[in-house]
C-alpha cells in the first residue's frame, strides 16, 4: 500500500490562459456532478468560482453544504422548491431563470471569477424559461480566460457548436427505473 499526503497548495491562483466553454448534457446521470468535480479542482487551486442554480431551490442539497464552508465560491439557487412542469410554466418559473441569467451574465463578465457554472441552464433554455439567444449571447461576450460550464439536459444545437467541450451523460441503467429514490449525499 501506498502512503498519501495533503496536497499542500499556497491558494494562489494562476491565470487560466484561454477559457473554455464546457457543455455537460444528455439523460445520464453525473453532469452537475461533473461540473461540481471541476469546482473541486478550481478550488483546489485558489481559482475563484461562482455556481448559478437554474432549476434548483432553497432544498437541502448536499453541494451547497460544503461550497458554504469553502472559500473563494460563492453560489446562488434561483430555481423554485417545486419540480418545474414543462407543460405548465408559471411567470415566476421565467422570472427566476432570467434573474440567474442577469446574475450569471454579471458574473461572467465582472473579472471576478475564473469558472461559472450555469447547472441546469440546458433545461431553462429547452423550456424557454430563457432565451437562447440571450445565452448564446453571453458565450460570445465571455472574456476570454473565463472558463464556462453550462449543464443540463437537451442541449440545444447551437450550444454544442459554440462548446470547446461537450460531454452526454448516457443512461444505459438507473436505480430510478427499479423505483429506488433518490438518496441523500448520493443523489442530492
Amino acid at each position: 500500500m501506498t502512503e498519501t499526503s495533503s496536497f499542500n497548495n499556497s491558494s494562489s491562483s494562476e491565470p487560466l490562459g484561454k477559457g473554455f466553454v464546457q457543455v455537460f448534457t444528455g439523460d445520464g446521470k453525473g453532469k452537475t456532478s461533473a461540473a461540481l468535480g471541476i469546482v473541486m479542482r478550481a478550488l483546489g487551486h485558489g481559482l475563484r468560482v461562482y455556481i448559478a442554480f437554474f432549476m434548483k431551490g432553497d432544498y437541502p442539497y448536499g453541494e451547497c453544504n460544503i461550497l458554504a464552508s469553502l472559500p473563494n465560491v460563492q453560489f446562488f439557487s434561483f430555481g423554485s422548491t417545486e419540480f418545474v412542469d414543462p407543460a405548465n410554466i408559471k411567470p415566476d418559473d421565467r422570472e427566476r431563470a432570467g434573474q440567474a441569467l442577469a446574475s450569471s451574465r454579471q458574473a461572467v463578465l465582472s473579472g471576478d471569477y475564473d469558472l461559472v457554472v450555469l447547472d441546469e441552464v440546458n433545461v431553462a433554455a429547452d423550456w424557454k424559461l430563457v432565451d437562447l439567444d440571450e445565452l448564446v449571447r453571453l458565450i460570445k461576450d465571455k472574456p476570454a480566460n473565463v472558463d464556462l460550464i453550462l449543464t443540463g439536459r437537451h442541449a440545444d444545437a447551437r450550444l454544442i457548436q459554440m462548446a470547446d467541450l461537450v460531454t452526454e451523460c448516457l443512461k444505459i441503467k438507473h436505480p430510478y427505473d427499479e423505483g429506488v429514490v433518490a438518496r441523500k449525499g448520493i443523489d442530492y
